[in-house]
C-alpha cells in the first residue's frame, strides 16, 4: 500500500507532455495487440507488455484498465508474472499463424521469392516464441 503515493508521485513527477505521449503509445500498442489477436504477423504480447509499461509510467487509471481488461488483463498479469499462455491458446495461435502465412506467402506474394521467406521467418520465430513459453495451467 505504501507504494501507491510513491508510485502516483513519480507519475505525477513527469511532464504532462511525456506523460500524454505515453498514453498515446500505449493506447496504439493495445490496438496493434488486439489486431495481432486476429492478425497473427502482429505480435500481441509484445504490444500489450508495451502498452503496460507506458501505462505504468504514465496513467494509473489507464494501467489499472488494462490489468483489469476483460480479454487482456489475465493473459498480461499470466504473462508478467512467468506463468505462461494457456495450451490451447498456443495451439490456436500457431494454426492460424501457419493458416495465414502460408496463405500469405502462396496467393498474395507468390511471386516474390524474398518475401515468402520473410514470412517463414517471421511464422517459425513466433512459433518458437510461442512453443518456449511456459504452458498456463489454470489452478483446479
Amino acid at each position: 500500500m505504501t507504494s501507491a503515493p510513491s508510485s502516483t508521485n513519480a507519475i505525477k513527477k513527469k511532464p504532462k507532455v511525456i506523460r500524454v505521449l505515453l498514453v498515446i503509445a500505449g493506447t496504439v500498442s493495445v490496438a496493434l495487440g488486439a489486431i495481432g489477436v486476429f492478425l497473427p504477423i502482429l505480435p500481441t504480447t509484445p504490444f500489450l507488455l508495451l502498452a503496460a509499461g507506458c501505462y505504468l509510467r504514465s496513467s494509473e487509471r489507464m494501467h489499472r484498465w488494462l490489468l483489469n481488461n476483460r480479454w487482456f488483463g489475465e493473459y498480461i498479469r499470466n504473462y508478467q508474472q512467468g506463468k505462461g499462455i494457456p495450451m490451447k491458446t498456443k495451439i490456436v495461435a500457431i494454426a492460424v499463424l501457419w493458416l495465414t502465412i502460408l496463405y500469405s506467402a502462396f496467393f498474395v506474394v507468390n511471386e516474390v521469392f524474398v518475401a515468402q521467406l520473410i514470412l517463414f521467418a517471421i511464422a517459425i520465430g513466433v512459433s518458437v516464441h510461442l512453443i518456449r513459453l511456459p504452458t498456463y495451467k489454470k489452478p483446479l
